[in-house]
């Protein structure tokens, strides 16, 4: 097991694509675990318990809270959303993995700073236009819902230089081949080779 894993934070207006990307990147790598968050939303069309999200009351979430077993957490339109400190972070570092999570910009602010080398990509969507298309095309949500949505990314957005690395989603092809790039080249940093250039430095020395 690799005594070091990356962790990787994707986050990104709702609409902007980043549910997609992600799950092609973990179906193209099986090196990657995927951090399921904690919520007290209701599930939406198929998602699965486990498998989406852990889906828990609002008074099991607090009660988690207050333990501190939350690497972070946010609230966003009035429901909770974190991310558990044991659960899969434990299991990266047991199957010497690298973790992706997948939460939004309260949550990375505070997971850059319990995890600073934390790699972290913000997903743009090409326009409001674009956005406000993905969001009616999904046909889940209300008018009202959809123009809060709207609202909130305009304040997301604001927040992408505060991430290494930007990502706008015009092609999904593409934009998944840019972010498999990043997972890689971050992966072949000097700090995270150490490891497995030590022994062919050794070699020399005989």
């Amino acid at each position: 097991m690799s005594s070091r894993i990356g962790v990787f934070i994707i986050s990104a207006p709702s609409g902007s694509g980043k549910s997609t990307l992600v799950h092609r990147l973990l179906a193209n790598h099986d090196d990657l675990i995927f951090s399921i968050s904690y919520t007290t939303r209701a599930p939406r069309g198929q998602e699965k318990d486990g498998v989406d999200y852990h889906f828990v009351s609002r008074r099991d979430f607090e009660t988690m809270m207050l333990a501190g077993e939350f690497l972070e957490h946010a609230e966003v339109f009035g429901n909770y959303y974190g991310t558990h400190r044991g659960v899969s972070l434990d299991r990266a570092l047991r199957e010497g993995k690298d973790l992706v999570l997948d939460i939004d910009v309260q949550g990375a602010r505070q997971l850059k700073i319990a995890l600073p080398d934390a790699v972290s990509v913000f997903v743009l969507p090409p326009s409001r236009q674009i956005l406000e298309d993905r969001l009616r095309a999904r046909s889940q949500d209300s008018d009202e819902v959809i123009q809060r949505r709207l609202r909130g990314a305009a304040e997301e957005v604001k927040n992408y230089s505060q991430y290494d690395y930007v990502l706008i989603n015009r092609d999904i092809e593409q934009s998944t081949a840019k972010l498999e790039s990043i997972v890689m080249a971050e992966r072949l940093r000097r700090d995270r080779m150490d490891e497995e250039v030590q022994p062919i430095l050794d070699s020399f020395e005989q």
